[in-house]
């Protein structure tokens, strides 16, 4: 039996193939005993050998539903079979909720939430954000990210260290929920990290060199921003 195609507006999840392929190995299971138990235990009456392989192969991803089949094939949460979730649909799928479980959670109609997913457009109350950030166990970047404000974070990283980090204080606070005070530290450091990238060239080059090799390292550091503040504040590495 054929493969059913995917549901419109239904991509699958960012699927780790390395990961599941670690996994049915350290069980001992081969690619045509996987398919056997997608068949018998989660009615998959299509799935096969070549599927599993093209699943572990990259040549083919899972949709959700066998996203979810597969994981409890190999005995393991559908969170460890994605790669790090980018999206609000993508951490659901992570953390193994339904729709209507984090609809419920945050007060919010269903059909409302599902509009948000699949809009990636966030816009629920600080208490309804809250209240997600913790239904879904998210990290401060992840937050940041999936409420879709990522971008405005970026712009004004990128004004602090370029003019005066002093003044963007107060705007970054209303964007990152962080304690003031580590908001200033962070800033301040991006703000000498940026400086220094713009001077930092040995001193025998010829000046227009110099210009330009400053050029470049400043435009990749503040193409990198956000990925530089969250380092610097704390959460993440580089």
């Amino acid at each position: 039996m054929r493969r059913p195609p995917a549901l419109p507006n239904q991509p699958g999840p960012p699927f780790n193939a390395l990961t599941a392929r670690r996994l049915r190995a350290a069980l001992g299971m081969g690619p045509e005993h996987v398919a056997q138990h997608l068949q018998a235990s989660f009615d998959l009456s299509y799935a096969s050998a070549d599927l599993v392989l093209a699943w572990e192969q990259g040549e083919a991803v899972p949709s959700r539903p066998e996203l979810v089949a597969l994981a409890g094939v190999l005995w393991c949460s559908p969170g460890e079979l994605i790669d790090r979730p980018r999206t609000l649909r993508e951490h659901r799928i992570a953390r193994g909720l339904a729709p209507e479980e984090v609809a419920l959670a945050v007060d919010i109609d269903v059909l409302a939430y599902l509009r948000m997913e699949e809009h990636e457009d966030w816009q629920g109350t600080e208490r309804q954000s809250a209240v997600l950030a913790d239904t879904l166990r998210l990290s401060m970047p992840d937050f940041v990210t999936i409420t879709g404000r990522e971008e405005e974070l970026a712009e004004l990283l990128r004004s602090a260290v370029t003019t005066r980090w002093q003044a963007q204080i107060r705007r970054v606070g209303k964007v990152v929920p962080l304690d003031k005070r580590l908001i200033e530290h962070t800033l301040r450091v991006l703000f000498e990290d940026y400086q220094w990238q713009m001077t930092a060239t040995p001193a025998w080059r010829g000046t227009t060199v110099v210009a330009e090799d400053a050029h470049g390292k400043g435009q990749e550091f503040l193409a990198r921003i956000v990925k530089h503040f969250w380092h610097r504040a704390g959460w993440t590495e580089l």
